[in-house]
């Protein structure tokens, strides 16, 4: 009897040694080169910078769907690689405001944050915000002075909630309010997208300097606190279109639990062409879709020598994430093309290119977002994955629920874990290329890449081959989200 127990042990060693090495093989298939030939189209000046819904951002969906047919990846939306919606995309027209013949215009003279139009020219009555005890605010555009811009959308909503119709906030410090209009002025009056239309009903918020609060109260800023009451007109308008766009979808079917399905996403729009420049957006999130092309690539050459996954995969590059989560928030939450109740773990990648500045020293690292959130058996898979094969420096920093920047709420795994999907965002940190025209091929670290793309392929592997789905934990299901 001891005897077969130890002949069924070497077997079972055995055989997990002969998967390892699988595993292994195919993980090799994915290369710096190949990351590279890959990019190097994706984000080059042809592409236009990929803005959602636009020339380049088109482009790209084809690439990405000539590649999967390519592999022989199935069409899963009924016979397409493309999973098509439309969004509404609103453009601002003019805004300012007018005391007789006199103009201050929006962007240039005050900033305009809101999707609300003012259907016409409107009189609008200015009141001193009181912070303390509150105020008549009803219908009113309410006045806050501020040295700096933090927290002003909470001001803003506890305004409305007092029955204002705006909130105007006076910056006193002017080389702050010179360079937000700078900043942040030709971002506000670019096209906007929605899954819905646009709200009319959101906050109106201005940002003013003292000069022009000066203008509409017909006083120095000091003298606004007195009590004056001006009225001045306002006028902000939109026109709206639909905008269509779409996710692109290559499906391998499971060889023995094809219903439980594994999803690997990126998104692969970035921001287009901003005055005149294109951003190329090589690393957010080039870099991620090239690496779910490569990964797949790796799964479909395993399972054409009969070594295909246990669990189905879905590799998913998804459109829209630069506007608000778009894509994936479509696939969740409208058109989920495989259950959401046998999706067994998302894996998100975005942003995999770069090494930022707190790993100067070891460029072989890579953060993890979101592994624990929802399953413990998740976060451990994922260390022995990488202890195992890649034994990349896993940082956490990011994973704090304290965590300011709040990484967890802002790609397209969020919209997953919402859900209860199991989920793990790979992420390399913030540089200084980020959302400028700086973010280009030749700024990409594509041997580090290569390492964190094959950390994904073998976490995947592990997933989709082992006998236990993943699963949520009872007590951290809905928890955060």
């Amino acid at each position: 009897m001891r005897k077969i127990t130890y002949v069924l042990g070497l077997i079972v060693a055995f055989g997990l040694l002969a998967q390892d090495k699988t595993a292994i093989k195919y993980a090799k298939t994915i290369t710096a080169e190949d990351l590279k030939t890959h990019l190097s189209i994706l984000a080059s000046d042809e592409y236009e910078g990929r803005e959602t819904g636009q020339k380049g951002q088109k482009m790209a969906a084809e690439y990405i769907a000539n590649h999967f047919k390519s592999l022989g990846l199935e069409a899963p939306v009924d016979g397409s690689y493309f999973q098509k919606f439309n969004l509404t995309e609103s453009t601002i027209g003019s805004v300012y405001f007018r005391k007789g013949e006199e103009k201050k215009i929006g962007f240039e003279d005050f900033i305009y944050y809101s999707s609300s139009e003012t259907m016409g020219e409107e009189y609008i009555s200015l009141v001193m915000a009181d912070e303390e005890n509150g105020g008549d605010y009803d219908g009113k555009y309410v006045v806050f002075e501020a040295d700096q811009l933090g927290g002003l959308q909470e001001k803003a909503e506890k305004a409305k909630e007092a029955g204002a119709a705006g909130v105007i906030v006076v910056l006193k410090n002017d080389q702050e309010f010179d360079s937000f209009v700078i900043r942040y002025g030709p971002y506000l009056q670019r096209p906007s997208l929605k899954m819905e239309a646009r709200d009319n009903e959101s906050t109106k918020l201005l940002i003013v300097d003292k000069e022009v609060a000066g203008w509409m109260f017909e006083k120095s800023f000091e003298e606004i606190k007195a009590g004056d009451n001006a009225d001045v007109i306002f006028n902000a308008d939109y026109l709206d279109k639909p905008i269509g766009t779409e996710n692109v979808l290559g499906f391998l079917k499971g060889t023995e639990r094809p219903d439980e399905v594994l999803i690997i996403t990126s998104h692969y729009d970035h921001v287009g062409i901003i005055n005149g420049e294109i951003h190329n957006g090589a690393d957010d999130d080039g870099s991620g879709t090239v690496s779910v092309l490569e990964i797949a690539e790796a799964f479909v050459t395993a399972a054409k020598k009969k070594k295909g996954p246990k669990r189905s995969i879905l590799f998913m590059t998804v459109t829209g994430e630069e506007k608000g989560l778009l894509g994936s928030q479509y696939y969740t939450d409208v058109d989920p093309i495989f259950p959401l109740e046998n999706t067994v773990v998302n894996l998100n990648i975005d942003m995999v290119g770069r090494v930022d500045d707190a790993h100067s020293e070891n460029a072989d690292y890579i953060y993890l977002i979101g592994s624990d959130k929802l399953s413990q058996d998740l976060h451990d898979l994922s260390e022995n994955m990488n202890k195992t094969y890649t034994n990349l420096e896993l940082d956490y920093t990011y994973n704090d629920e304290n965590d300011p920047n709040r990484f967890y709420y802002r790609s397209d795994h969020y919209n997953f874990a919402k859900n209860n999907v199991p989920i793990i965002f790979y992420f390399n940190g913030t540089h200084p290329d980020y959302h400028k025209p700086t973010d280009t091929v030749e700024k990409i670290e594509f041997e580090v890449m290569e390492k964190r793309a094959r950390l994904v392929f073998h976490t995947g592997w592990e997933i989709a081959n082992r006998e236990e789905r993943i699963t949520a934990d009872a007590d951290k299901v809905d928890a955060g989200n």
